[in-house]
């Protein structure tokens, strides 16, 4: 019995506790604000590192574009910027008459980032605070004109990064990007938590990397054993093949959906960008 009431003390202790750490960080979250001449942000994220988000993401904004849309491409990787390289821009942005940053502009897509800002062999050593006011500079301090798409191309883990951009704009929906094996599967999981206990709509999960196509016989080779189980993640959106041009498209800043647009790397990235156009519309 005593043991009994011990629990439900620490649980009532526990839900009291939770319910004064929600009030205090609610005191303290920034307004959010939409973003002028923005219509909506998706957000692309993975718990784990090296799965291919940010070609997903470049490729994906690409896409986009060529079906018509205005696009914006902003990279949230403070530390490790690989925008700049995906999209072939160097240049810094330019500054407009009210001091906001005018992202430049490749394959029509409106691109900013971090590496735009800094020296290609310097390295970026913030805490927490100086990463948060960097992204809010990137947000609103940048002259993004009519979008009907930003994409933002998130550095993985569920951290500051993530926290900022769902307290200073509406964020419309994420992607998560994850690889079809236990050990990524288990950390896209505990990215897909985060977003739900941040009320944020996560459209589904772009499995990457899960087979290749035969250049002779146009077989389809599989590279993860198909008895690993996606069930415990949110619905699956495409898969995406594992194509032997990305390594060289991506050192030479020319995305997959442009040098290739006929590919069937091209051809999942359409029915992507279909898939979450219609979603878009359907909120």
């Amino acid at each position: 019995m005593l043991g009994s009431h011990i629990n439900f003390s620490l649980r009532s202790y526990a839900t009291k506790l939770n319910h004064h750490q929600k009030l205090l960080m609610a005191r303290s979250l920034p307004k959010k604000e939409t973003l002028f001449g923005v219509k909506d942000i998706i957000v692309v994220a993975s718990g784990k590192g090296g799965v291919g988000k940010s070609t997903i993401a470049a490729n994906f904004a690409c896409t986009l574009a060529r079906l018509g849309k205005r696009v914006g491409l902003l990279d949230g990787d403070i530390f490790g910027p690989s925008i700049p390289l995906l999209m072939n821009i160097q240049s810094e942005p330019l500054l407009n008459d009210k001091n906001l940053m005018i992202p430049p502009e490749n394959y029509n897509v409106k691109c900013l980032s971090m590496g735009m800002l800094t020296p290609l062999d310097g390295s970026i050593i913030w805490r927490g605070p100086l990463v948060m006011s960097a992204i809010q500079r990137l947000l609103k301090g940048t002259d993004w004109g009519l979008l009907d798409i930003l994409v933002i191309d998130t550095p993985p883990g569920t951290g500051d990064v993530h926290l900022s951009l769902n307290q200073h704009v509406p964020v419309t929906g994420v992607i998560l990007v994850s690889t079809p094996h236990t050990a990524s599967i288990q950390v896209t999981i505990r990215g897909a938590k985060m977003y739900e206990k941040m009320n944020v709509p996560i459209f589904g999960v772009v499995e990457n990397m899960r087979y290749s196509i035969c250049e002779n016989c146009k077989s389809r080779i599989e590279f993860f054993k198909k008895d690993v189980s996606m069930e415990s993640l949110p619905l699956k959106l495409i898969s995406i093949p594992l194509d032997a041009h990305i390594a060289d498209c991506s050192e030479a800043g020319v995305p997959m959906v442009v040098k290739y647009p006929n590919s069937e790397y091209a051809n999942q990235f359409k029915r992507l960008a279909k898939e979450i156009c219609s979603l878009i519309e359907k909120k």
